[in-house]
């Protein structure tokens, strides 16, 4: 073998003569060639790894020279939606889905660039490379390379020798690792090896891939001050390469492949180790065996090798494997069960002590239940999801509402019967106020009960409609009542819809394609009540009220605030002045690895199991069950089939979110729990979506139609009780806004709200406001008086000066809900923004000037906006400025003025944008004075203001 076989690496291009110029193009058409000509063609896989070249690169760097006509090709490596742009140019290539389908972009090259995967999530994942327009020749050249070297002999370090001479094998896998041909027999047959000379090894390739064993080369001596050798295969922590310290077992370089069969090469600094001795060992540990029914056996756990050799100085080579573009994965989570009945499935599972877990109903009783909701009597309503995921044509649906009880309190749901069937694509249900209501997209539907016979009273009402369907695990759903009485709701982001009520004009709707959102059952008044997160499939309220949600793909927990925008999956804001979205409030991802959520499937039981959940409960379900749970939210992990708690401690004006111990694990990777409520009793349901496919498809046929199931939680202190509030009075109702259990609480609340004003009610519940020492208390008597109408504003108004920050932050959000007040309380909002020691009540008063018109909100914003102590807190500067913001448009120099007294430090900046974007003559005379005002202080901050001011101005 030539040792100068490595003197030239060149990326593949075809060079042809350069035709006429063109526009950007795209093409679709796989199998139709293209007769156009070009100067540099590239062609690419693409997958969520990155676009790969042939030679294995990852996101290799493109070059052209100024002028030439480019083509960049990709073809799909894998089922997955995929495309290719360019991001100076605005250049896109057509969407592809199907493995082996391939587009291109065409254009010519004029200035670098970005090219990267346009579908959401997938830049972030690493779909993202560098094009560069260079000048001279474009071409990639390296040293020669030296075999080292053992008493004077080179060693067989390149396997030229066509055997395993200096190396020494255990275990099976390299038993006979010797190949010739490219691919190998024990390669597919489209694989590309590229292997150096007439030899390379493997530990099994994609056929043998379950060997394992240890390939180890004989010491030798560190003669130059670099290395590099070939390596390709799995990207998994036991198929590795290693370089080790003879006679200290230290290991000082290792890396593994990338998941691909084209050997690349990785290059090592030995200077450290100069004239001491190394050798090598190739491992592979892994079997690549799943436990998991839907997922295939891993045939990348192997390891190929290649061509060991040293070097004077760094070789350069255009497609050098770097560790820092793999993605290591862990072993897969080890999968314990799959496809049990009912009855095994709940035996698998593993509780904390002093809990046990029962099937309350299964298949055929139940299927495919994809919501569910309980009533006062501590029934379950549950929604059977047969049209999902495809809505039906109108009036096909086959959806269908049950009704459950435990008639004896042994656990399993003895009685059913069905309240309503021919349904379309319902996502979430809610009992109360004289029916039952349903997300079913495009409506949102409510059907008058007749609660005597359990039939509905009337037909299904269409109350809303422009719910968007297109990704129809993404619509309306987790349908909840509120402490204040609304409807509350959550939505996904690739979901796009517009809502009103039926017959609005576009003027009259309302956009959502991210959040949380809110009706109001009796005014019938639709709101936005925060927008922004992923595809948020659980909500719920603590102890004060506030409002959580769980999320997937994206950090997962957040506190939801009236008025707020969250980090978004994809897509933008509805507002462009909001700049910046309010982030998570966890200190932790359920994902293991710093690829992304998706790389963590199935091996990140470590870290919680996965970034998908469904279902959020605080749970708040009286005495029986142990403290340490009281207040701490429970959301399903989807992917690791367990049950996540999060614990809250409050931060500044909202909360801090932490990991606590998992409380449940399924051990069935079936496993689908999409929803958790307690009961009466302070046990807990839960709804089990059983299905072989974890994740969401368009495609009906991927997801199981047969199977469902209930599951009841209960402590060993869970009493089992019967209850009926709708029978209580109006007194016992009341009195039941104390009680430890929350259930009673909320339903007696939705029953109070049902039956209208009450003079009795009202002065038990202001006693109760007043006496109580129980702040909780107080909020609830709270909540229940303004649902049942029976506070005025100067009792609100009052209740500013009190001195618990949780009634003072709550009068200000029932004040604020008309979207209206008084001179007088406007004056109060004055003051507390003033003189208030409270974040929270002054992330509540930022939250109410959003409600206010624009005119309004001048006094308290300039009181806010000074608030040093509030400048790293994690929601008020944002908040702030989404509040402040629309006074730009009103009086620009009076904004202006207040910006320059803000403490928040990217108040200013924000501020001069918004300015900017006025697009005035006004407005860019008050910018370059802002400029000179700011140019008599000399401080960084000030300097990155003018240098934002002088980049504006240029526009």
């Amino acid at each position: 073998m030539s040792l100068f076989r490595h003197s030239v690496f060149i990326l593949v291009l075809l060079f042809i003569n350069p035709g006429n110029c063109i526009r950007a193009q795209q093409s679709n058409s796989p199998g139709v060639a293209d007769t156009s000509r070009f100067d540099r063609d590239y062609a690419l896989e693409a997958t969520m790894l990155g676009y790969f070249a042939k030679d294995g690169s990852r996101n290799p760097v493109l070059r052209a020279n100024k002028g030439d006509r480019v083509r960049i090709k990709i073809t799909n490596g894998e089922l997955m939606t995929h495309d290719i742009s360019l991001e100076k140019m605005g250049i896109k290539s057509k969407t592809i889905m199907e493995k082996g389908a391939s587009t291109s972009i065409i254009f010519r090259a004029d200035q670098s660039d970005t090219y990267f995967c346009s579908v959401p999530g997938h830049r972030a994942a690493g779909m993202v490379g560098n094009f560069e327009v260079v000048e001279g020749a474009i071409s990639n050249a390296t040293i020669a390379g030296k075999l080292p070297e053992k008493n004077g002999q080179p060693l067989n370090l390149n396997f030229e020798q066509g055997t395993l001479k200096d190396w020494t094998a255990t275990g099976d896998a390299f038993v006979n690792p010797v190949f010739s041909a490219d691919p190998s027999p024990v390669h597919e047959k489209e694989m590309h090896i590229g292997l150096e000379g007439k030899h390379f090894i493997s530990s099994g390739g994609t056929t043998h891939y379950k060997l394992t064993g240890t390939l180890t080369s004989v010491p030798f001596k560190v003669t130059q001050p670099f290395a590099a050798f070939r390596v390709s295969g799995g990207a998994l922590q036991d198929t590795r390469v290693e370089l080790v310290l003879a006679g200290s077992d230290s290991v000082i370089f290792h890396i593994t492949g990338q998941g691909r069969a084209t050997l690349q090469p990785a290059v090592v600094d030995l200077q450290p180790y100069l004239n001491k001795e190394i050798f090598i060992r190739i491992i592979d540990n892994e079997t690549g065996i799943s436990q998991i029914p839907y997922i295939p056996n891993d045939k990348w756990a192997h390891i190929n090798f290649d061509d060991f050799m040293f070097y004077p100085s760094r070789p350069d080579f255009p497609n050098e494997l770097k560790q820092k573009d793999i993605i290591i994965l862990p072993p897969l989570d080890p999968v314990l069960h799959a496809g049990l009945s009912g009855t095994e499935a709940a035996k698998v599972m593993t509780l904390p002590k002093g809990f046990k877990i029962i099937l309350a109903a299964a298949e055929p009783e139940i299927i495919r239940p994809i919501s569910f909701t309980t009533d006062a009597r501590g029934r379950l309503w549950v929604v059977e999801g047969h049209t999902y995921p495809v809505r039906a044509p109108e009036g096909q649906g086959k959806d269908r509402i049950l009704i459950f009880e435990d008639t004896n309190g042994d656990g399993t749901l003895d009685k059913r019967k069905v309240f309503a069937e021919g349904l379309n694509l319902v996502s979430g249900i809610e009992v109360g106020m004289g029916g039952v209501w349903l997300g079913a997209a495009p409506y949102l539907l409510f059907i008058p009960m007749d609660a005597k016979n359990d039939k509905p009273a009337g037909p299904v009402q269409k109350l809303l409609d422009g719910w968007g369907l297109d990704d129809t695990h993404e619509v309306l759903n987790n349908l909840r009542w509120g402490p204040d009485g609304w409807l509350y709701g959550t939505h996904g982001v690739f979901t796009h819809s517009n809502v009103g009520k039926p017959g609005a004009t576009d003027a009259q709707r309302t956009k959502i394609n991210a959040g949380v959102w809110r009706f109001h059952p009796v005014t019938q008044q639709f709101e936005v009540f925060a927008e922004g997160s992923s595809n948020p499939w659980g909500i719920d309220f603590n102890d004060y009220g506030h409002p959580f949600i769980t999320v997937c793909v994206i950090p997962h927990m957040y506190h939801v605030i009236q008025g707020a925008r969250y980090q978004r999956q994809a897509g933008e804001h509805f507002n462009p002045y909001t700049f910046d979205d309010i982030k998570t409030i966890a200190d932790h991802v359920h994902w293991v690895g710093e690829r992304g959520p998706h790389a963590g499937n199935f091996r990140s039981a470590s870290a919680g199991g996965g970034h998908a959940h469904a279902g959020a409960m605080i749970y708040l379900g009286g005495d029986t069950w142990p403290k340490e749970y009281r207040n701490e939210i429970f959301m399903n992990n989807i992917n690791g089939a367990r049950l996540n708690i999060d614990h809250f401690e409050r931060a500044g004006s909202g909360y801090a979110a932490t990991h606590k111990n998992d409380f449940l694990a399924m051990n069935d990777s079936w496993s689908q729990w999409l929803n958790m409520k307690y009961d009466p009793s302070g046990s807990v349901y839960a709804i089990d979506w059983y299905d072989k496919n974890q994740c969401h498809s368009p495609n009906p046929d991927v997801h199981n139609k047969t199977m469902g199931r209930i599951f009841k939680i209960t402590h060993e202190n869970d009493k089992w009780v019967q209850v009926d509030l709708t029978k209580a009075s109006d007194m016992e109702l009341v009195n039941y806004q104390l009680n430890n259990n929350d259930w009673y609480v909320r339903q007696a609340r939705t029953i109070l709200q049902e039956r209208g004003p009450n003079k009795k009610v009202h002065r038990a519940l202001k006693e109760m406001l007043a006496n109580n020492p129980d702040v909780t208390r107080k909020l609830r008597a709270m909540w229940t008086l303004h649902v049942t109408k029976g506070f005025t504003e100067k009792e609100l108004t009052d209740l500013l000066a009190h001195e618990n920050e949780y009634v003072r932050s709550w009068a200000i959000q029932l004040l604020a809900e008309s979207k209206k007040v008084s001179p007088e309380t406007l004056k109060r909002f004055t003051a507390l923004a003033q003189g208030d020691s409270s974040a929270l009540v002054r992330l509540y008063l930022t939250s109410a000037m959003l409600r206010l018109e624009p005119g309004q909100r001048w006094d308290v914003m300039n009181e806010l906006v000074q608030k040093a102590q509030d400048k790293d807190d994690h929601n008020l500067p944002l908040m702030v400025w989404y509040a402040a913001e629309p006074l730009a448009a009103l009086d620009m120099k009076r904004f202006m003025q207040m910006a320059e007294k803000s403490k928040f430090p990217k108040f200013l900046p924000y501020t001069i944008q918004r300015v900017a974007a006025l697009g005035t003559e006004d407005s860019r005379k008050a910018l370059k004075e802002l400029n000179e005002r700011l140019g008599k202080s000399d401080s960084h901050e000030n300097h990155e203001s003018r240098m934002l001011i002088g980049k504006v101005l240029e526009k």
